[in-house]
């Protein structure tokens, strides 16, 4: 049941870098400007404030940081969870798997099996002898 938990949170932190990646391709160009009006901020393009001939330099920074902290804080994400993916692949045991011990006990059976068909050739070969 532990296995089944710890698959379940690694798929939720997967969804929850897919929604991230999602919320930055689709904020990259947009920002608020912090002139607030009577009513509510207006919603500006990052695009749009570089196409003027003076530009709101503070609100661009702002915009590219908050691009790169986001951009740093899914790359990490990302990379922790292909570590883990790499170790799991790799066959170094980890916890909640049960790979490595379900191999070796078919390996054994195999074995079991194999030693049957010797045996059983070594008997039949005896009894051949005993015949003659």
């Amino acid at each position: 049941m532990a296995t089944y938990s710890l698959a379940n949170e690694r798929l939720r932190a997967l969804e929850d870098i897919e929604r991230e990646i999602g919320a930055i391709l689709q904020n990259a160009g947009s920002g608020n400007d912090d002139r607030k009006a009577e009513s509510e901020p207006e919603p500006r393009t990052v695009i749009l404030e570089l196409s003027k001939e003076k530009t709101n330099e503070r609100l661009l920074d702002r915009q590219a940081a908050a691009f790169t902290a986001s951009v740093q804080h899914v790359e990490a994400e990302l990379s922790a969870q292909i570590r883990y993916l790499t170790q799991v692949a790799t066959g170094q045991p980890h916890e909640g798997s049960s790979y490595s011990s379900r191999k070796d006990c078919q390996m054994a059976l195999k074995r079991v099996d194999y030693a049957r068909l010797k045996l059983s050739d070594v008997a039949r070969t005896c009894e051949q002898m005993l015949e003659n």
